[in-house]
């Protein structure tokens, strides 16, 4: 039931891949995005970021802004930096990170099936945020970052991608953080037909990273519809630029927690409490990573400790047993008075590509307590968004990410 469909996609010319690809957008601060496009100004994050071919005090949200990213996809085409195929095809994107990889087809899917539940979502998306892709994407008539999509693996495509595979790749190059891509071309009718086919079974896709550009690239969908009133459902704007991923070859990190103080309590104090909701299983003055579910290890005051959430405290219901969620309930809340971390300034969020290291830096500079989580699961992932539900916020952290400009949806 899942329309999932080819497009002519436009993309780098063969010479111009390893330069064009970028990070997406809201990797970036604005003063990193300057930094960035200055050192690599060929880089497509000079269209994704556009406010960085103005001086600092012009508004990124001007119209003048979002007409230049237009201005240069418009000429960036013209001088030949992207090619476009004449027919509709999929893509096979291969991504390798410390020597795993991740392998997706590269298509479009429908902003119906986003609506209607059929592409599920654990996040919820803040319309501030959304803004600025909604605008980007309507003037530049583009979807220039693809949505980070998986599935339950399936055979058929896995067979797809692994004959794929065999060919010499149309891009193959390894970026500057040394996360090699590679990239195919499937243009055999019978077989894009039987990649359709093969989704068409599928009742579930799940949103695993992108929520904004989702969101953004659907409402902008839906306002074509509203200002083409006989559209036919087959235009590019009815669809979204997406990768989907088999669930066997993703992999979540962790997305650990800095805390500022300690809500007015002392070291001792605090520790103290802490043994009514978790038994210390261990401490050192090294990192410690904590090694299965339930877990978390705390740096604190130069010391790591190991917790392992007490058995009866733990929870089947699919938000309220997460890892994050444990922590949330049973510490962040009620011991250090943190009721809601979307807002509350005394806390912060660290990726775990970082490493633990980050979470030692952080609690020597401008923070006191850390905490490092155990992963959030890909069925976790699916559990929640099958039922209906939504994860806390900063649960999930995906590498390697998907790279902006290898491939483009043209939606006008």
């Amino acid at each position: 039931m899942a329309l999932i469909v080819p497009f002519k996609a436009i993309r780098p010319s063969k010479e111009e891949a390893a330069t064009i690809a970028a990070l997406p957008y809201d990797v970036y601060s604005r003063k990193e995005a300057y930094e960035k496009v200055k050192e690599q100004p060929k880089s497509f994050l000079a269209i994704d970021r556009p406010e960085t071919q103005f001086e600092s005090d012009v508004d990124m949200y001007s119209d003048r802004v979002y007409e230049k990213a237009a201005e240069m996809l418009d000429e960036w085409i013209s001088a030949g930096r992207f090619i476009q195929d004449d027919m509709p095809f999929y893509y096979v994107y291969e991504l390798t990170m410390d020597g795993r990889s991740q392998t997706g087809i590269v298509a479009c899917a429908s902003i119906d099936d986003y609506a209607n539940g059929i592409i599920k979502k654990h996040e919820n998306t803040r319309a501030e945020k959304e803004q600025d892709r909604i605008r980007h994407v309507d003037t530049c008539n583009a979807q220039t970052g693809p949505i980070f999509l998986a599935y339950r693996a399936d055979a058929t495509i896995a067979s797809i991608v692994a004959k794929a595979k065999s060919r010499k790749p149309v891009y193959n190059f390894v970026a500057e953080d040394g996360i090699s891509h590679r990239c195919w071309v499937i243009d055999d009718m019978m077989t894009c037909a039987l990649i359709a086919t093969t989704f068409d079974k599928m009742d579930s896709i799940y949103i695993a990273d992108g929520h904004h550009r989702a969101a953004s690239a659907v409402k902008v969908g839906f306002k074509r519809r509203e200002e083409n009133p006989d559209y036919t459902g087959k235009e590019d704007f009815n669809f979204f630029l997406s990768v989907l991923f088999p669930d066997d070859e993703l992999k979540i990190y962790d997305y650990n927690r800095v805390i500022k103080d300690l809500n007015g309590l002392s070291p001792e104090e605090f520790l103290e409490e802490l043994d009514n909701v978790a038994d210390l299983l261990s401490t050192s003055e090294k990192p410690i990573r904590p090694g299965d579910k339930g877990q978390w290890s705390m740096y604190l005051d130069g010391t790591w400790y190991l917790y392992q959430v007490r058995k009866e405290l733990l929870s089947d219901d699919p938000v309220e047993g997460l890892d994050v969620s444990l922590l949330q309930n049973l510490i962040l809340e009620p011991l250090l008075g943190i009721n809601d971390p979307k807002t509350d300034d005394r806390i912060d969020f660290v990726g775990g590509i970082r490493g633990l290291e980050e979470l030692q830096r952080r609690c020597a500079t401008d923070c006191k307590v850390a905490f490092a989580m155990y992963p959030t699961s890909i069925s976790e992932l699916f559990d929640v968004a099958d039922a209906g539900l939504l994860m806390p916020p900063k649960s999930t952290w995906f590498e390697p990410k998907l790279r902006s400009g290898l491939f483009i949806h043209k939606i006008n």
